[in-house]
């Protein structure tokens, strides 16, 4: 499958967007681990329709004009990263939940090591909201895009500052 990619600029720093045909397949964090999402071949293509489409309705989250998005999503992974991910997507706007009620969830109680795994390889940050997933203390935990970056999506949010520790 072929995919193609927009970087654009954000308030987290420059992000890389990528689509298939099918949807959008992952948003990448300017200085993202090259290994955690592989999709290749990739193409450049600054006018892809659901790329630009992305591109705006990001902008408008930031913008604090947003509260969901429209998009057709592309996952790539395994059946158990997919449930995790859909599982992702419904957490609401503002909320955020553990990796143990994530688990809960979609069915797997004990899985809270293997959520916590594929919620790190999760390819569609912000979208896909990762970034609502917090420890069982209540504690932002590791985040691809940085802590800094995940209390910053947080806050556009809840209105509130969230404390790093």
């Amino acid at each position: 499958m072929a995919y193609y990619y927009k970087l654009m600029t954000s308030p987290v720093g420059v992000l890389t967007l990528l689509a298939s045909e099918r949807g959008l397949a992952a948003i990448l964090w300017q200085d993202d681990d090259p290994k955690r999402v592989r999709l290749s071949p990739v193409t450049e293509n600054n006018q892809h329709p659901l790329l630009l489409e992305t591109e705006r309705q990001l902008k408008d989250y930031f913008a604090g004009k947003r509260r969901s998005f429209d998009l057709p999503l592309d996952f790539v992974g395994t059946e158990f990263q997919k449930r995790v991910w859909a599982a992702l997507v419904a957490i609401p706007f503002g909320e955020t939940r553990s990796y143990g009620e994530i688990a809960r969830q979609i069915g797997h109680p004990t899985a809270v090591r293997a959520v916590g795994a594929a919620n790190g390889k999760n390819p569609i940050s912000i979208v896909a909201p990762c970034h609502r997933v917090i420890g069982a203390n209540g504690k932002l935990t590791g985040f691809a895009g940085g802590l800094a970056t995940k209390a910053f999506l947080l806050d556009i949010e809840t209105g509130k500052s969230v404390r790093l520790e």
